[in-house]
């Protein structure tokens, strides 16, 4: 029975599938229903599952129907829903749109941006106990007990329940609870040894009606559960000038309530969101006067605004203020009674300016506080923790930094530190210089400085060549990305950082963009440079208040750091004096411009410049000094004894004056590392440091001499400054070769020639590495003719081949090759015995590379005939004929000659 059973549901399903539209608008026979509902639920679900169809509609399924709120909201349609590509393209730096997205919004109308979609009802929605029932809902009593039995009750449209057992029961006007203490009785008593659980099933839908600004206005269906709020969401919300404050609910032309949804929205209050009748209107009338907040509050809005309301309840609305407000200089923007604007300053903190009165069209304008510190002091530089700390009287460096292995970086200069103190209110500054370890470790009282309020202590890198700056560059590309984006420029190097700060560092002269022609005014500057020039000078200017680069400043250079520092000194110099900073140049570790600090001497600027190299000659540097008076300034140079000064030798260690400048020389005839490289057929082939004017010879002989396999006359010499005037002479031939080509092809004369092989040619031109080969005769150096011998610089290398037994022959001969040398042979011979030479070959040029580098071009093939000049290691060369013309060529222009003569001749003839 079961299989006969299944046959017949699986043909009735395949005649719905194969019907198609039809099939699905028509529904299956209540036979083939209750067959389907025999089925095992397995079976059921196979069956559904192979042919597509939902069990529930067949009616099969024995599991509760999930009932699914259908989407009656929809995303309101932009209003611009063709965007042009070329504003997407824009640079992402356009002010206008920044301005607009900062535009303040009304408050409460993002909760509405959706569209109704449908009037279907809501039918999932908990039904409270004072309900009241009405015609078309549905009642679910369920029996059990005695008997077991099921019934869907619908109240009709007399408010009357049809109940099989117990008659018709009148509920109308009853609530839910009401009822099902009703029916619960009515069963108690007329049906004994049952029980029952009443529910209600499917509720019944109402028509009201939305008016006034509605974003979609007019009449919907809706459950009968449904409130306010969720008719505003049918209706799509309010429209823009839309009331949220004032929305009234009216039944049969009377007011029954009001809603204010700020009180849902700010205060989750949903006690003013009544219930709805069938018949209701819900009224949203045109919104009332509106207030404007911004600045510093948790949320920023344009807000709607009641009769009466003061700026404590504006301030309220806008969720509070943020920590970083200054409510006692609020602003107020409001228009008076001429129409124009008006400032109105409202503290905020204060019981007179809170209860204010607000009125329509007012700007709230709450100011931020002030981003300065008081009192704190800053810290940045070579330490693990830079940033702002407390200051507290009678605190000292080695409060601030406690320990040198914990707080101070290991990169740092133990013996210079600043401190710069600011003198008053306009920002004036004057520096005092410290020593870390004295400071820090030995707590010495002239370097354990007494800080003061505001003070910012700087330690410096004893190496910036070592530190790590990509955190620091890619912090500026970052800043630069709203301004210009950056990509990868080789002219400025991987250090962005630097590249602007040597831009910003630049002196006037190199600002020129002629020296030695005429100047024509200051350099063009790359944008990327100017750029870059223009975020480090704002990042430098305001790095004591820049938290980001502030935890950076462990990898800024010395004179990064004092930048900002020397600026306000140089800006704050007055005339009459001189301006507080002092200068070190020459073989010191850190040369440059430095804050002169107060008292400080000589050896404490040599301190600051990181301590002098070797090199260094400490018995003489050169101070010079600026003297301004009324008539003039004059300059003076005077000799300082370093040595004695670097001793504290009061003599010698003179006080610094603002514009001095403190020259260190070189040590008479000191050099640095020198070394040059013997390689090949040397006793003792290596690299061999060399003293300044020493000669190949002797260097030489340093190396134990020439074994007796060298083979002089093709040792290779190269030197680097060669090489690199060789690849300039290159660059010039290229830049010449482009000239002839442009003059060529613009001249009458000129053959056209392709541009594309030009090019290639000078590609190929500009390629070409030179060697830097230098001509030596190491046989006469080795015989001890001096002219012949020759002074080394450094990097010079020298190699020496062993016994050359061959001669080459390249260029065009038939068969290029390298011969055995044999004493007596000709040129003519080895060429011979390369084949000859190639008919385009231009044998007349042929010239012989000597093995030691040099060029020899015969004058006569007679000369060339001797046997003496050929030597083993040479290379012969047969150049190409560039002007080769094959005979076919030549005997038409031969014969062009000869036509044009014989004509020339029978024209005179007839004369």
């Amino acid at each position: 029975m079961l299989h006969k059973t299944r046959k017949i549901v699986i043909a009735g399903i395949s005649a719905l599938v194969l019907l198609g539209a039809q099939a699905q608008a028509a529904m299956p026979s209540p036979q083939m229903i209750e067959q389907f509902k025999n089925l095992p639920a397995s079976e059921q679900q196979r069956l559904a599952k192979q042919y597509g169809i939902d069990p529930s509609m067949l009616g099969g399924s024995t599991a509760q129907q999930q009932i699914e709120n259908p989407q009656v909201v929809a995303p309101r349609a932009s209003t611009n829903n063709v965007i042009d590509q070329s504003t997407q393209a824009k640079n992402s730096l356009d002010f206008k749109q920044d301005s607009n997205k900062n535009e303040l919004k009304r408050f409460g109308y993002d909760l509405f941006q959706g569209e109704p979609s449908t009037f279907a009802p809501v039918s999932d929605i908990p039904v409270p106990s004072e309900y009241l029932v009405g015609p078309g809902d549905n009642i679910k009593v369920q029996l059990y007990g005695k008997d077991n039995n099921e019934y869907d009750l619908v109240i009709n449209r007399e408010g009357v329940i049809q109940f099989p057992e117990l008659g018709p029961i009148s509920v109308n006007g009853l609530t839910f609870a009401e009822l099902r203490e009703l029916l619960t009785s009515r069963i108690q008593q007329q049906m004994i040894g049952i029980e029952s659980n009443i529910t209600m099933g499917e509720l019944r839908s109402i028509r009201i009606f939305v008016a006034g600004d509605a974003y979609k206005p007019g009449s919907y269906t809706v459950s009968s559960l449904s409130t306010i709020t969720q008719a505003l969401f049918v209706a799509g919300g309010v429209n823009e000038i839309g009331s949220l404050r004032n929305i009234k609910l009216k039944r049969n032309g009377k007011l029954v309530g009001s809603m204010d949804l700020y009180d849902l929205l700010m205060r989750g209050d949903a006690s003013g969101d009544l219930r709805l009748r069938s018949g209701d209107v819900v009224f949203i009338p045109s919104v009332g006067g509106l207030i404007s907040v911004t600045g510093e509050v948790r949320r920023p809005a344009v807000y709607e605004l009641k009769a009466n309301e003061e700026m404590a309840d504006i301030i309220q609305m806008a969720a509070g203020f943020k920590p970083g407000a200054y409510p006692q200089s609020t602003s107020v923007e409001r228009f008076n009674d001429k129409g124009l604007k008006s400032i109105i300053n409202v503290d905020l903190k204060s019981a007179k300016g809170k209860s204010a009165r607000a009125h329509a069209g007012d700007l709230v304008r709450v100011k931020g506080a002030s981003n300065q510190f008081k009192d704190a002091i800053t810290v940045i530089g070579a330490v693990v923790r830079p940033g702002k700390y407390q200051w507290y009287q009678g605190q000292k460096i080695s409060d601030l930094l406690p320990s040198l292995w914990g707080d101070v970086a290991s990169s740092a200069d133990l013996d210079y530190g600043v401190v710069v103190r600011e003198l008053n209110q306009y920002g004036d500054i004057e520096v005092y210089q410290f020593q870390p370890a004295k400071a820090i470790n030995d707590k010495l009282a002239s370097q354990d400085l007494l800080l003061q309020a505001r003070d910012r202590v700087i330690l410096f890198n004893y190496n910036d060549a070592a530190q790590n700056r990509y955190e620091l560059n890619k912090l500026v590309k970052q800043r630069l990305a709203k301004v210009k984006a950056l990509s990868g420029d080789s002219l400025l190097g991987t250090d962005i950082f630097k590249s602007g700060f040597d831009q910003l560092n630049r002196n006037k002269l190199q600002q020129r963009s002629q020296v030695g022609g005429v100047v024509v005014g200051k350099e063009n500057i790359d944008d990327d440079a100017a750029a870059i020039k223009g975020e480090v000078n704002k990042m430098l200017a305001n790095m004591y208040e820049d938290k980001d680069l502030i935890k950076l400043s462990g990898v800024m250079s010395r004179s990064e750091l004092l930048y900002p520092v020397v600026t306000k000194l140089i800006d704050q110099g007055q005339s009459g004096s001189n301006v507080k900073v002092v200068a070190i140049n020459g073989k010191v570790r850190h040369p440059g411009i430095y804050p002169l600090a107060k008292g400080a001497k000589l050896n404490d600027l040599v301190v600051a410049g990181g301590g002098l190299q070797e090199g260094a000659y400490a018995a003489r540097a050169e101070l010079t000094s600026t003297s301004s008076t009324t008539e003039g300034s004059t300059i003076s140079h005077v000799d300082i004894e370093l040595s004695r000064a670097l001793q504290n030798d009061a003599s010698a260690n003179v006080t610094l004056k603002g514009r001095d400048i403190l020259t260190v020389m070189t040590t008479p005839s000191w050099q640095e590392n020198k070394s040059v490289e013997i390689r090949g057929e040397v006793k003792f082939p290596g690299i061999y440091n060399i003293r300044r004017g020493e000669t190949l010879k002797e260097v030489v002989h340093r190396a134990g001499g020439f074994t007796e396999y060298a083979y002089l006359p093709s040792s290779v010499f190269v030197r680097e400054s060669v090489r690199q005037q060789e690849q300039l002479e290159i660059k010039k031939l290229a830049d010449q070769l482009r000239r002839d080509i442009a003059t060529r092809g613009v001249s009458k004369d000129g053959n056209v020639i392709n541009y594309s092989d030009a090019q290639m040619m000078l590609t190929d031109l500009e390629n070409i590495t030179a060697v830097g080969r230098l001509v030596v005769d190491l046989s006469a150096i080795s015989v001890g003719i001096e002219q012949a011998d020759l002074q080394l610089e450094d990097s010079d290398i020298l190699y020496v081949p062993s016994t050359k037994q061959t001669i080459a022959v390249m260029g065009e001969v038939q068969h290029a090759a390298t011969h055995r040398f044999k004493q007596g042979l000709t040129l003519d011979q080895y060429l011979n015995m390369s084949g000859g030479v190639k008919e385009r070959a231009d044998d007349d040029r042929t010239y012989v590379i000597k093995a030691d580098g040099s060029v020899m071009m015969p004058s006569s093939s007679m000369w060339f005939s001797s046997e003496d000049n050929l030597q083993p290691g040479d290379t012969i060369i047969v150049p190409l004929d560039t002007e080769y013309k094959d005979n076919l060529t030549l005997w038409t222009q031969v014969t062009s000659i000869i036509y044009n003569t014989a004509v020339a001749f029978a024209t005179v003839a007839n004369l």
